[in-house]
């Protein structure tokens, strides 16, 4: 993680209440790429950000993860044309109306390259979890580990990674892989999802879970 002038005095006073102990990963983790669509990823949009490293690391982790048999799972947004479903993430972030079915900002950037036979999962809040299949896919995959990357760090990221850890998924979080408008946010929501929700992680640390076939794992 980035040390800003804070970072070094609050590990130190968190370590000292017990918090911000390290996780025990599983055998079966799972990429769980989050809202990197077009909307987000081009800041032609309201909603958009320069993400080039994000995407560009993400996908090294797609292909990799995909490579070796491991589930790659997207998400991305798309409210309905009533808007009614979302109203109120919309009241706060009115930027957000153009990410509506159908429209361009939805699709998933496609440097990225997903495939039809990847799960993608349409969300209308912003945790991955919240109203949408995501844990029944989880528990069919068998999936016991995630990797969660995307955008953004301070708003879909945190609310996908806080309901992970309620769910019992230990999580890791590469630092490369998820990004925000704003360095400020960025890094306190990184600080508080690695001291109470999540690993934090560099990006090897991620790529070592999916540099394994699968076959050969579970033969």
């Amino acid at each position: 993680m980035s040390s800003p002038t804070w970072f070094s005095a609050a590990r130190e006073g968190y370590a000292s209440k017990g918090i911000g102990s390290r996780l025990s990963v599983g055998h079966r983790p799972a990429l769980l790429v989050v809202d990197l669509a077009v909307g987000f990823t081009d800041d032609v949009w309201a909603p958009g950000c320069d993400l080039d490293g994000v995407v560009e690391r993400t996908a090294e982790l797609v292909r990799l993860a995909r490579t070796n048999g491991h589930p790659v799972i997207f998400t991305t947004i798309a409210f309905a044309p009533d808007a009614l479903e979302g109203h109120v993430w919309l009241t706060k972030m009115p930027g957000l109306r153009c990410m509506t079915e159908g429209s361009p900002a939805v699709a998933i950037d496609p440097r990225l390259g997903r495939l039809d036979s990847e799960p993608l999962i349409v969300k209308r809040a912003a945790s991955a979890f919240a109203g949408t299949g995501l844990a029944s896919l989880l528990a069919t995959l068998r999936v016991d580990t995630l990797v969660v990357t995307g955008a953004t760090t301070s708003g879909c990221i945190r609310a996908t990674v806080v309901d992970a850890c309620s769910a019992g998924y230990p999580t890791l979080v590469p630092e490369s892989c998820v990004g925000d408008r704003h360095e400020g946010p960025h890094e306190a929501n990184l600080f508080d999802i690695d001291s109470k929700y999540a690993d934090v992680v560099a990006f090897d640390r991620a790529r070592e879970l999916f540099d394994v076939t699968v076959a050969k794992e579970r033969a």
